[in-house]
């Protein structure tokens, strides 16, 4: 995809911001747009090509494509007319940080998903945990018993949740996303950031 092919009627800034500020910003700004209008978000976070390409399936909106240039990661969204626009599933099901580290320390039979880019889960993640990036997990659904238990983990909760629409529809009977990511995390950690 060419820079050039692509024109862009609005364009969002959310570079700095990790998940999910720019898929909220991107909501609010979204409203505004008229259907059939390109807006090009410009964001720094690595996470943020799952984050898109997830989020305007879930709604009915264009992906249009990604660009990068330099540490920027350019992408184009369309907005669909209202009869294509879909209301964002929200699953009621979210385990909190203390129920998480109940089942953990008690060594319930409960799978721990990490959806953060390797990067970010290399910095911290909480021991036990398996790293499988959002933007990989429907390629990789052979790796996981959907059948089990599964809490899944992002940095803020925004991929999580994501994640957990996935795994819902691929037949996950019981998944979980962690209210508040690793961000507000206070248990055992481990990686080159953990404290």
């Amino acid at each position: 995809m060419s820079s050039n092919s692509i024109q862009a009627d609005y364009i969002l800034d959310c570079k700095g911001l990790a998940c999910p500020m720019p898929i909220v910003k991107t909501k609010r700004a979204m409203n505004e747009l008229n259907p059939g209008q390109v807006m090009e978000v410009q964001a720094t976070d690595k996470g943020s090509l799952a984050d898109f390409q997830s989020w305007a399936q879930n709604t009915g909106h264009q992906y249009v494509g990604t660009l990068q240039k330099g540490d920027v990661i350019h992408h184009y969204l369309r907005k669909s007319n209202s009869a294509q626009v879909k209301a964002e599933l929200m699953l009621p099901s979210t385990i909190s940080h203390e129920e998480l580290q109940t089942k953990l320390s008690g060594k319930q039979n409960i799978l721990l998903l990490d959806v953060r880019e390797p990067a970010e889960f290399e910095l911290r993640h909480i021991p036990g945990s398996k790293s499988i990036p959002l933007g990989e997990l429907e390629n990789r659904l052979n790796e996981l018993n959907l059948d089990e238990e599964i809490a899944v983990i992002c940095q803020a909760g925004g991929r999580s949740e994501r994640a957990c629409q996935l795994l819902a529809a691929k037949g996950a009977n019981n998944v979980k996303s962690v209210l508040l990511g690793i961000s507000e995390w206070t248990g055992e950690t481990k990686g080159s950031q953990s404290i």
